[in-house]
């Protein structure tokens, strides 16, 4: 595999270590020809991923870098890896509270890097929450904690993209009863605003289309199930196209996702968690990627957790995690291109 000379590698973090992001991410080089996966290092522990590698029966030569700049060049023959020792031995599928400074450490480093311009856009392997929030992590996920080292006064938005769909909640990790209590006109806004920007400079879409889902069954039925269509998103939508955003709506949820109805948006503003994720998981549950719109630079991320159950197995599938790391090269290149 031959790349140029000028390209930047991806900066792809350990993840929880007892999880599944060694598995996937050395599944991944080792299948680089076929896959035609961009070049990227990991910000992990040498020792862990040669121990791995042996338990999983792959061959996976390592190279230890001295400059994340020094990846692309030695990608098709090794695996880069910046090293970052762990302070306690990993046991696959048990979390280790003390590993968690090295967790964040990863994260630390890889946003340092690519703010220096020496890799082209960060990938995060699974976190294991409740082992960092044991370790005394105290933001809710990464989304968060990413928007904390970059400095941003304003949230950035979560986009969980595949082929054939794109969508985006507007609130995220609450219940169903605080997500209707949240939802508000200029959440909705904000969240419009910002996928719209995304979409153009990062998906390279010059009039990006945004479809808005109705809260309610039948998108509130002219109040009759609901006013939130008219008191909330009703308003939100005027507010976008006030702007210049193509966003219409609010349209009934259960008639939005078929394959007809997805070709006339370019992303779904969803109203609640599972309103997203559901229609997103049914059409493509392999291939979804995480991704954080708003930040200064490119980040995704496989949609899926740890998988604590069948780490150090080699069951996992790497397909979300290669699915990120093309998205994110696609997205830096956007973003250069468009500037």
């Amino acid at each position: 595999m031959t790349v140029p000379s000028n390209r930047l590698p991806l900066a792809v973090t350990m993840g929880e270590p007892a999880g599944v992001g060694g598995d996937i991410a050395l599944k991944i080089w080792v299948e680089r020809r076929a896959s035609g996966v961009p070049p990227f290092f990991l910000i992990d522990s040498p020792d862990r991923l040669s121990a791995l590698a042996a338990r999983l029966g792959l061959d996976v030569p390592l190279r230890a870098l001295s400059s994340a700049a020094d990846a692309v060049g030695c990608f098709d023959d090794a695996l880069p890896v910046l090293a970052l020792e762990l302070p306690t031995p990993v046991v696959a599928g048990r979390p280790d509270p003390a590993n968690g400074a090295a967790v964040i450490a990863s994260i630390d480093r890889a946003v340092a890097l690519v703010q220096a311009g020496e890799a082209a856009a960060i990938v995060t392997n699974p976190i294991q929450k409740s082992a960092l929030y044991a370790a005394g992590f105290r933001h809710p996920g990464h989304t968060e904690y990413l928007a904390h080292l970059a400095g941003l006064t304003d949230e950035p938005i979560m986009m969980l993209a595949s082929a054939d769909l794109r969508v985006i909640p507007v609130t995220i990790h609450v219940s169903l009863r605080d997500a209707v209590n949240q939802l508000s006109t200029a959440a909705i806004v904000h969240a419009g605003r910002v996928a719209a920007a995304a979409l153009t400079r990062d998906f390279g879409i010059a009039q990006p289309r945004l479809a808005v889902a109705g809260l309610n069954p039948h998108a509130g039925e002219g109040g009759a199930m609901g006013r939130e269509e008219i008191e909330i998103i009703t308003p939100a939508i005027e507010a976008l196209r006030a702007e210049g955003i193509a966003a219409f709506g609010p349209r009934p949820s259960d008639t939005l996702f078929h394959a007809a109805a997805r070709s006339g948006f370019d992303a779904a503003l969803c109203m609640y968690h599972d309103q997203a994720l559901i229609p997103l998981k049914t059409i493509d549950f392999d291939s979804g990627v995480n991704i954080t719109l708003g930040l200064p630079f490119v980040r995704t991320s496989p949609d899926h957790g740890t998988a604590l159950d069948i780490a150090g197995t080699g069951k996992a599938s790497a397909v979300s995690l290669l699915a990120a790391l093309k998205t994110a090269d696609a997205m830096a290149r956007n973003r250069r291109r468009l500037g």
